[in-house]
């Protein structure tokens, strides 16, 4: 097979993306957590939920090329509980929101018979912990009073190691870290994250939320190791379901959830360092 016109074929991207288009869209989003925060708590919180509706629609979209059923509304009405529970509630309400909407989610899903009804409920299960239980740790972490900081503190800390290791494999990535889950994810990439996150950890403990600059390495250290296996499951994921991308809703970065991913995983452990260390 030839070309046509004889014109040499498109050059293809190590990075594997629309580089400039990535970053664009990057900024886009990055700018609407940032306007959000800046004006009321609240206000975010409904940017939070958005996201995790969505997200939940992508992966129960996905589970279903599995023949996996998942109950949107009821899981729906448990995120908008537990994001907003936590907010104004704390941890306990979250726990109880958590278990309420499980126990409705089985009862909903009784209506489909019980043909793959453990296996649905099981995935249900897992849709709730995965995406608005550990989000509303980002509502925890809004709640206190120097909210805005720490909630900033931590995208800031997750995006580094996404950056950091980005770039760093770009650049350098030679040596594959888990070539059967992830292919281009490399040990030089994880080097580039764990340079940003200690970087930026240490940055922001000292210049936004006013405390040690060792927290912020152990902010950074533990960001990481969190984003990195939060990457790696959701590829995980995805390699089982057979799909690239949860979806093509942002250009340049697929799904909503393909961004997510070390949000998720990240935001409990930065909860936990800046709840006790703080």
């Amino acid at each position: 097979m030839t070309l046509e016109s004889g014109a040499p074929p498109a050059p293809t991207s190590r990075a594997g993306r629309d580089v400039p288009v990535s970053i664009a869209v990057a900024i886009v989003l990055i700018a609407l957590i940032v306007a959000s925060l800046a004006f009321v708590k609240d206000l975010f919180l409904i940017v939070v939920v958005a996201a995790i509706l969505i997200g939940l629609w992508e992966l129960a979209r996905a589970f279903s090329t599995a023949d996996i059923r998942v109950p949107l509304i009821p899981i729906g009405a448990g995120t908008i509980a537990m994001i907003v529970g936590a907010f104004y509630g704390g941890p306990d309400v979250l726990i109880g929101c958590l278990a309420a909407s499980l126990l409705i989610t089985m009862l909903w899903r009784m209506g489909g018979g019980q043909d793959g009804y453990v296996r649905d409920i099981s995935a249900s299960g897992f849709c709730l912990l995965y995406l608005p239980f550990l989000a509303s740790f980002v509502s925890l972490l809004l709640a206190a009073d120097d909210g805005v900081e720490r909630v900033l503190t931590f995208i800031f800390v997750t995006i580094a190691s996404d950056i950091g290791g980005f770039a760093a494999g770009v650049l350098f990535g030679r040596h594959p870290m888990a070539p059967v889950i992830s292919p281009k994810k490399t040990w030089e990439g994880f080097a580039g994250s764990a340079v940003g996150c200690l970087a930026v950890g240490v940055a922001c403990l000292v210049w936004l939320i006013d405390d040690d600059w060792w927290i912020g390495l152990v902010l950074g250290a533990v960001a990481v190791v969190a984003a990195t296996l939060g990457d790696l499951a959701e590829s995980m994921i995805k390699r089982d379901l057979g799909i690239k991308d949860m979806s093509n809703l942002l250009p340049g970065h697929g799904g909503i959830m393909d961004r997510l991913d070390s949000l998720l995983a990240t935001v409990s452990v930065a909860y936990v360092v800046l709840h006790f260390l703080v």
